[in-house]
């Protein structure tokens, strides 16, 4: 089945958020989300402090990949890969990996010196699909976050 690879447009947010919510409920983490499509189209099309890119078969939705620049003070700019995911009934079929590349080849043609994600230990199935693209998963850096009361709220 072929994958069309597309950057996201106004009127996506809608589906990228139930998509959102689609991959917060496999991760066990429905209740966490709070982004809403006007927050997230704001992000996207006004603010640009990030990119999504669609994945389409047969001109239906079947993943999406978030991503921004992020920065190295090693290495200098990069690109930091907030998610990626493909519906249940889309995996298998080859979209997840072309939408991957897609995303490392504009990593690439942007000159960043590296892309980086998070992936959660037990998703032993993403852990594999990274591995075999060449990718390095880490287990020496523990993740550090902070939440803060969005003033939205």
């Amino acid at each position: 089945m072929s994958t069309l690879i597309r950057s996201a447009k106004r009127g996506d947010e809608i589906v990228l958020i139930k998509l959102i919510k689609g991959l917060a409920g496999f991760e066990n983490d429905l209740e966490a989300v709070e982004n809403t499509p006007e927050r997230l189209a704001h992000d996207l099309f006004d603010g640009k402090i990030c990119e999504a890119l669609i994945a389409e078969q047969d001109k239906q939705i079947v993943g999406f990949a978030i991503f921004y620049t992020s920065y190295s003070t090693w290495k200098g700019p990069c690109m930091y890969l907030e998610d990626l995911y493909i519906i249940p009934e889309a995996r298998g079929t080859g979209a997840g990996g072309v939408l991957f590349d897609h995303v490392v080849e504009l990593a690439k043609q942007r000159n960043f010196s590296r892309m980086d994600w998070q992936i959660l230990d037990w998703n032993a199935p993403a852990i594999e699909f990274y591995k075999k693209r060449g990718a390095t998963i880490d287990e020496d850096w523990l993740n550090g976050r902070m939440f803060f009361q969005s003033a939205d709220s």
